[in-house]
């Protein structure tokens, strides 16, 4: 049976994917623009030296423009791959134009011999979102479990990509749940820092 707080996820989750698929494809082209000219600006900002993003799915936002602009800046990018469910992500190198395969969400991933890497840059894909900085995910909390990781062995730069669409006015959190810094939408970069 689920949680209270589970159950509203769940509930928030659908609603934000629903106002998503509705979203005209106009909106997604000007997004994708706006995420690479942003996120380049972000990444050069931080000084990151490693920049991970999402394979876009289900209707995300397309970030390949993104990876495509930092590459060309001189930045390492990689993508994460899932090892299993219960462990967090492994990250590795990635430009647009490399291979890719089936990983195991069945989400396109760099090949297993590409090298490991550890982002101090993440863009953090997500289907709900409140403006301090929670999120809600696909429910397998993968990106909760890396982050906390991440954070422990280090400063680490989250970045929500969403659209405003997908924004709630208040998101349940739990203690496992890893606040995001920034997110950035179509309209705005929201600085959630100060919660």
């Amino acid at each position: 049976m689920p949680t209270a707080p589970a159950a509203r996820k769940d509930s928030l989750r659908q609603q934000a994917l629903q106002r998503r698929r509705a979203l005209d494809s106009k909106v997604r082209e000007s997004f994708s623009a706006r995420l690479a000219e942003e996120g380049l600006a972000i990444a050069r900002r931080i000084g990151a030296r490693a920049v991970s993003a999402f394979f876009p799915i289900r209707g995300e936002p397309d970030t390949l423009p993104l990876l495509a602009a930092l590459a060309a800046h001189g930045f390492c990018t990689g993508l994460p791959t899932t090892v299993s469910r219960a462990a967090p992500l492994v990250f590795r190198q990635w430009r647009p134009g490399d291979l890719t395969i089936p990983g195991a969400m069945k989400v396109p991933e760099p090949l297993a011999s590409a090298k490991a890497l550890d982002p101090d840059l993440l863009f953090v894909p997500l289907a709900c979102f409140d403006r301090r900085g929670h999120r809600i995910g696909y429910g397998a909390g993968h990106y909760d479990r890396t982050l906390a990781a991440l954070r422990a062995a280090g400063p680490v730069t989250a970045v929500g990509v969403a659209y405003d669409a997908a924004q709630a006015p208040a998101i349940p959190d739990e203690p496992h749940d890893q606040r995001l810094d920034f997110i950035l939408t179509e309209r705005e970069l929201i600085d959630c820092r100060d919660g």
